[in-house]
Order: structure tokens, then sequence, then C-alpha cells
């Protein structure tokens, strides 16, 4: 079992997405669907193991466009993240700042402490693993910039 960094740290209500949590068991291809509302726009997921909405462990993979970015934020678990496809762009802190982030390529695998407020961005079309203990949950540091709240009138 594996902690899950950064933004990828990245995937709360995987639930909300495929129901009471679908899991795609290793060796069948990932059923991507849109990421949960938390995450900017843009992104896609796909729940690979556990159910994210549930005091288990859980393994999801977030798919990100080139130039994607996650605002600061942080989650009440450790977690980790593995770069499978592209280049994610990770930074630690309260405001977003590419220039300070570090570049993991595919194969690199990172985690990030319960409550540390980190960001990350996608440099190519980029896809991470993350796994952590659910419940899943993101908390932004500015609450401005959660995609929740702008969309509530």
């Amino acid at each position: 079992m594996r902690t899950l960094p950064l933004s990828a740290c990245l995937l709360l209500l995987a639930t909300s997405l495929y129901g009471q949590g679908t899991s795609n068991h290793q060796g069948s291809a990932p059923v991507w669907g849109p990421a949960p509302a938390v995450f900017p726009s843009g992104a896609k997921m796909a729940v690979i193991s556990g159910d994210p909405g549930k005091a288990a462990p859980f393994t999801i993979e977030l798919s990100m466009p080139d130039g994607y970015r996650i605002p600061p934020h942080f989650h009440p678990t450790d977690e980790a993240v593995e770069v499978k496809q592209g280049t994610f762009l990770v930074g630690m802190g309260d405001s977003l700042d590419v220039a300070k982030t570090k570049a993991m390529k595919v194969g690199d695998k990172g985690q990030v402490p319960a409550k540390a407020h980190h960001y990350a961005a996608a440099k190519g079309a980029t896809i991470v693993s993350v796994t952590a203990m659910g419940p899943f949950a993101m908390t932004y540091v500015n609450p401005a910039d959660d995609p929740q709240k702008a969309a509530k009138p």
C-alpha cells in the first residue's frame, strides 16, 4: 500500500463520480470519467482500487491536460503519487508558483504528509496514480480557489 502525495493530490469524491466506489481490477483498462467537482475542470479520473468515499485504502488515476493546475490545498491523510505519463510539477506552500515546483517524470514517486499545503501543474498530457486512505477529502488553502464554491451563485 502506498500513501498518496500531492495533488493529486488530487482526488476527492470519486464516489460521486462512480456511485458507491466502482473499482477497476488490475489488468483491466481504467474507466475514465470527469474528475469530481472539487478539481478544476478539465481533468479526468478513474478509480483503480478501493472506494475513495470509504475509510479504507484506495488508488485513483488523475488525467490532466497540458497546463492544468491544482491550486494550493491539503488532505487529512498522507498521499502517495506516481507519475504514469507526462510531467507532474509539484510545489509546497500556500501560493501556486510554477517556477518553484519540482518536476516529476514518468516513474517518479513522491509522498506528501497529511495537512501539508501543496499544489500541482501538468506539463504535457499527464497521468498520476494517487494512493491514500479514504475517505478522500481536499481543502483549498484559499477557499476562493475551490471550484465547488465558484460554481454556486
